[in-house]
């Protein structure tokens, strides 16, 4: 059996991962329409955290609204937002995703402003400069997400929102082997929190790597949840919502994704 990568800069085999599934048109790399953007700015519009629509309430009237869209570039969110009134800052780390912004900028004259770098990292950024964070789906390729939460709390004006998505924990800890799905069965196989470069045998993640594709870690719900309350968040709202399109046995058991709402507040402490 082959050993594991040992020199292996994560951070940066994710950033080409996603630089290569934004050049193969993944799902997430797909510029919007001009259809939808012209819907977005005659007040018909939808942002998703999840597959479905968010919860009622969740994002208020944004024109005027700053709004840090958070490791969420593809040319989805942001133009739709930009679109619909909003002043729209998207951060990445992967400059071909910056570049499906880019071009739906550009198409239809929208004002993105459009950065590179590490979710952890928001140093660019003063301290309250944003009224909305809207963090999609993404926290998964970083080991530790207190980070995320601690800088997305700071470059948040007071009263913000924070709107996160990530996966139920759940799927990432049963056996991959499809000879178990097959059967109809889920093995528990992997702890939390679960790192993939890791927990996998060493001769798959050779191959992953060697594929291209990136590397993942399952956090806890509690590095997701109480890891925003400890950043200073207070938790405004909750939800759930089913995987369309089941990758895993679970997915058609369990809602395996979870969305919150947070608001940055005076928690009086």
């Amino acid at each position: 059996m082959q050993d594991r990568p040992s020199d292996l800069d994560i951070i940066d085999h994710n950033r080409q991962a996603w630089d290569r599934q934004a050049s193969q048109g993944c799902a997430w790399s797909r510029p919007v329409t001009p259809e939808l953007i012209a819907a977005a700015r005659a007040g018909q519009w939808q942002a998703r955290l999840t597959p479905g629509d968010l919860p009622k309430g969740w994002l208020p009237d944004i024109r005027g609204r700053k709004i840090l869209c958070l490791a969420s570039a593809g040319g989805q969110q942001a133009p739709i937002l930009a679109a619909a009134g909003a002043e729209v800052t998207v951060f990445d780390l992967s400059e071909r995703q910056l570049d499906q912004d880019r071009l739906v900028a550009e198409r239809e004259d929208l004002p993105l402003t459009i950065v590179q770098g590490d979710m952890r990292d928001l140093s660019i950024f003063p301290d309250d400069s944003f009224d909305i964070i809207f963090h999609p789906i993404s926290n998964l390729y970083v080991p530790d997400i207190q980070p995320v939460w601690r800088e997305c709390h700071r470059v948040l004006r007071m009263g913000g929102l924070l709107l996160a998505s990530f996966y139920n924990p759940v799927v990432f800890v049963g056996d991959r082997d499809p000879r178990y799905a097959e059967q109809g069965l889920i093995r528990p196989a992997y702890r939390l929190p679960f790192v993939e470069a890791e927990h996998l045998a060493p001769n798959l993640v050779r191959s992953k790597v060697e594929r291209g594709e990136a590397l993942v870690f399952g956090h806890s719900l509690v590095a997701q949840i109480d890891g925003q309350m400890r950043a200073g968040f207070m938790l405004a709202g909750f939800h759930e919502d089913w995987q369309p399109a089941p990758r895993f046995l679970i997915d058609s058991f369990v809602p395996t994704f979870i969305a919150t709402c947070a608001i940055k507040g005076d928690l009086g402490l």
